[in-house]
This record gives structure tokens, C-alpha cells and sequence, in this order.
């Protein structure tokens, strides 16, 4: 769905859920701007019980001049609703008659939605998703501080102090708006009451420590999400504690965050094992989050103590994942031939570049695809390669000559996300794609693999900070010129770049 399709509508009410936290605000704000900017004159909502009383929620209103008003017993029957922050039908949002409805949503869906809708569950915030609905129909908001500074917040918070950002549209976000940095101290720092530092209090003091595998397991009572990260944040300081993971439970949405201190256990990883299947997860190798939707678990009904069903979920989850890897550490490992086979690289097209056609020798920048950011310096020797996916990884330039042809021509491929490269100095941000020239196999380049059999996390050679998962069905392969330049290959992707020998 793109917004301008909501035009055709004239009497249009926006609407988030119940009890609406900062991204709930942004998000409609934001659509109270776009559709104010295109000639309508939306009216934005909240319902329920109650009142928004929170003090970082006030100055928020107030100081953004958010024109939300609380309507508990609203009954005009609107032309269109959008709900945004929330899908309608679901229990946090009082229902509202209206003659078509709209949804836009980064939640986990849990009801039908309609055939207006936009939900993306993997994106951090509401916010964001409208922020990049906004400039697709080509809208700048950057002159518009308060509504940046709006936007930023519900991010901000959605992902616990950013903490949990893992789509790299959120991180384009966070990196372009330009906000009232004065005003989201201020609101961070309203963020805790002194019912909610109680709750923090307890809630450690509860604690549950698994010795063999170095992790706190802690329940709080229902809070402000923010809060499940300063519980989390100050468990880690505890010698012999490597991973924490606190949550709460509501009745429309258990919350939970996850951080780590050991190179082992990637947060964001974690807290995707944790919610898969039952809700979302996402965020740093250190620090992350996520939430588990009451009705995946079809406990919403009937006599269930669903507080001690969802810790019994976690803490088995928590246990298998800790059961389920292997280890390998490239730099020190020479594969077991058994069941390795040899192939050669199929005649697939792929890209390359040179970073330092982009950037300056010895600029810092920052690598941005839908894997994840990385940091390097650009140096003369140090090439890139873009997957047919967009994945991107390192090569130097005599690996590059040795087993690729240069098509003379540029690589051109559409992918979910661009890949772009950011001066981590000037904040200067520009695409990859442009850069990219095309290459296709010599034929020369062999590699032994062999498909997993139980789940992986590979330390590469050329990063001995950052493991890559595989998982049963992928590949572990080999270069055959270099016995530790290992790596894993997708299931889905090896049989269109590799062929058997």
C-alpha cells in the first residue's frame, strides 16, 4: 500500500492503540502531517480506559505539538480509520466503525487485516515504516524538526534506546533525521516513575542464574519496555554473567530484552530464537529485544497462568539455544574431510568494487546491507563483493583477479535493501550499487563443502569478532588454496553459484 492510495478519502480518522507509547504518537502524527500536507484534514485519535499520564509522554505532546486528542467515547462513523501502531480487531485498540479501515503496523499480525495495509514486522518502529511511506511519495520532512524529533523518539524507544534497531531502514532513519537532541534527554530521562524503580528493584532481587551456560533469566511485573533494558543493562555488570534475559508479561504482549557480553551469543540472534514462530526479535550482537503475541501461544482464553506459560517457553527456548551450536574458529580449525566434496563456481554473475573509489585511503566508513553494519578502513587492497542477494563481503584484489573475469560492464540487480557506504566522519552516505562493476567465475575457483547437520557459528578468518550462523540443509566450505578461509553458504544459494566436480 502506498499512502497517496488513502486520498481518495476526505472525512479520514487516524487512530493508534489503546494507552499509546511514543511510537504509537509519532506514528500518527506523522500521518496527520501527510495527510494535512495533502489538502485533508484528518482528525487523530486514542481511545480507552485511559488518559496518557506518563511524564516523557506529556512533554512529548506538548512540546511536538501533537494534535492527538482522547476520544473514549468517539461514535462518528468516519469515510476512513487508519490505525497505526496497532491492527484493528486486536484487543489494545477500542474498535471503531467506520466505512473502510486502513492498517499500518510493524507488530507481528495477529487478526486479518485489510486489503489496505501495510505491515512490516521485521522494522523496529511504526515510525520508521511511515517515515519511508512518507518518501516514497517523494515528502521530505527534514525541515520539520518537531516531527523528526517525533519520529526519532518512537524509534528511540520502540527499540529500547536503540538498542534493539536490527533493519537497516531503522538505522537510515535514525542517521537522517535531524532532531531536538535537548528535548530527547529530557523525555528519556522522565522515562522511569518510582513505582517503575520499584519494579526494577524486585524484579532483579528474583533473579533466576543458570551457572553452566552464565545467564540471568528474570521476570518483572508489567512496565515501560525501557525498563527491561536497565534491569537487563545493570544484570550484566554481575561477574560470571556473560547473557540476561529480562521480560514482563501483558495481557496483549509479552516484552523481552536480551543482551550479551561474550562474542559467543549474538543478542539479536537470541532474541530471534526466542520469539521465532511466536512474535519478533531483533537488535545488536550486544544488545536486544523483542515481544511474543499472547494469541500465538493460544493462551489468550480460558483459566491459563500465562505468566509461568511464557516463562516455561523461555527458559526452555534458552536452554536449547545454548544446546544447538557448534563453535568453529576458522583461524584454528582445519575441516574434517569426511563428506567434503569438491565444486567449482558456477558462471553467475556477481558485483565488486574498490572501496577507495568511493571513499578516500584511510576514511572509516561504515557498510550498511541487510545483514548488518560493518566498520573498516578503506585501503587500497581491500575490494568488495555483492552477492546476488546484496550480502556483501570482503576480498582482496589478488583473490578477486584469481578466480573472477571482469565483464566490463555494471552490476546491476534489485535487492529488498540497497547496500550503501557512510563517512563515518562527515556522515556523507552513498549507494554501493553505482560503484558496482560486474565479474563472473573463471571456472578456476574450487571450494570443498559438505551440508550441515546441526546448527553453526563460524568465527571467519577475516573476522574473528563476528560468527556467522548456518543452519542444518546449508553449506560449510573450504577454499581449496586456503585450508582456513571457511565460510558458510545458504541453502538456497548453493546450488546457483556452485557445481559439483
Amino acid at each position: 500500500m502506498k499512502l497517496s492510495d488513502l486520498l481518495k478519502f476526505n472525512d479520514i480518522v487516524i487512530q493508534c492503540h489503546d494507552n499509546p507509547d511514543a511510537d504509537a504518537l509519532a506514528s500518527g502524527y506523522a500521518l496527520y502531517w501527510y495527510f494535512t500536507k495533502m489538502g485533508k484534514k484528518p482528525t487523530f485519535i486514542y481511545r480507552g480506559k485511559n488518559k496518557i499520564q506518563k511524564s516523557n509522554l506529556m512533554i512529548m505532546k506538548e512540546a511536538l505539538e501533537i494534535p492527538v486528542s482522547y476520544e473514549p467515547d468517539f461514535d462518528r462513523v468516519p469515510e476512513l480509520l487508519v490505525t497505526a501502531d496497532c491492527q484493528y480487531g486486536q484487543k489494545n485498540v477500542t474498535l471503531t466503525e467506520a466505512d473502510t479501515v486502513a492498517v499500518i503496523d510493524h507488530h507481528q499480525l495477529t487478526v486479518d487485516v485489510p486489503e489496505l495495509s501495510e505491515v512490516r514486522s521485521n522494522i523496529g518502529s511504526c515510525s520508521t515504516i511511515i517515515w519511508d511511506m512518507i518518501r516514497e511519495e517523494g515528502l521530505s520532512i527534514d525541515a520539520d524538526k518537531q516531527l523528526s524529533t517525533a519520529l526519532y523518539y518512537g524509534l528511540y524507544t520502540d527499540t529500547n534506546r536503540l538498542s534493539e534497531v536490527s533493519h537497516p531502514l531503522d538505522r537510515d532513519m535514525q542517521d537522517m533525521l535531524v532532531i531536538n537532541k535537548s528535548l530527547v534527554t529530557e523525555m528519556s530521562n522522565s522515562n522511569i516513575s518510582l513505582e517503575e524503580l520499584k519494579i526494577t528493584g524486585k524484579a532483579i532481587l528474583e533473579y533466576e542464574y543458570h551457572e553452566k551456560d552464565k545467564y540471568l533469566v528474570i521476570q518483572a511485573e508489567q512496565c515501560d519496555p525501557n525498563i527491561l533494558g536497565v534491569i537487563s543493562d545493570f544484570s550484566m555488570e554481575t561477574a560470571g554473567v556473560d547473557v540476561c534475559l529480562a521480560f514482563y508479561v501483558s495481557p496483549y504482549e509479552i516484552k523481552f530484552s536480551v543482551r550479551s557480553c561474550v562474542k559467543e551469543v549474538h543478542a539479536n540472534e537470541l532474541a530471534e530464537f526466542l520469539a521465532e514462530g511466536i512474535g519478533g526479535g531483533g537488535g545488536h550482537v550486544y544488545k536486544a529485544g523483542g515481544s511474543i503475541r499472547p494469541e500465538k501461544l493460544d493462551i489468550q482464553d480460558g483459566n491459563y497462568d500465562v505468566a509461568n506459560i511464557i516463562r516455561r517457553v523461555l527458559k526452555e527456548r534458552m536452554k536449547a539455544y545454548f544446546k544447538k551450536y557448534e563453535i568453529i574458529y576458522a583461524k584454528e580449525t582445519v575441516l574434517d574431510s569426511e563428506g567434503l566434496k569438491k565444486y567449482e563456481k558456477q558462471p553467475q554473475e556477481l558485483g565488486f568494487l574498490k572501496i577507495a573509489d568511493v571513499f578516500p585511503l584511510n576514511t572509516i566508513v561504515e557498510i550498511r546491507t541487510l545483514e548488518g553494519d560493518v566498520n573498516v578502513r578503506v585501503e587500497d587492497d581491500k575490494y568488495l563483493m555483492v552477492g546476488i542477494e546484496g550480502e556483501i563481503y570482503p576480498i582482496t584484489k589478488e583473490k578477486l583477479e584469481r578466480s573472477y573475469n571482469k565483464t566490463g560492464k555494471p552490476y546491476q540487480r534489485s535487492f529488498e535493501y540497497e547496500p550503501s557506504i557512510r563517512d563515518m566522519f562527515t556522515g556523507e552516505r552513498k549507494e554501493v550499487m553505482p560503484y558496482a562493476q560486474g565479474v563472473i567465475s573463471t571456472g578456476k575457483s574450487f571450494i570443498y563443502a559438505r551440508p550441515l547437520k546441526r546448527y553453526v557459528k563460524l568465527f571467519t578468518a577475516w573476522d574473528d569478532e563476528k560468527y556467522y550462523s548456518g543452519r542444518p540443509g546449508d553449506y560449510i566450505a573450504v577454499r581449496e588454496d586456503d585450508i582456513h578461509d571457511i565460510y558458510i553458504i545458504k541453502e538456497r544459494l548453493f546450488h546457483q553459484l556452485y557445481k559439483e566436480v
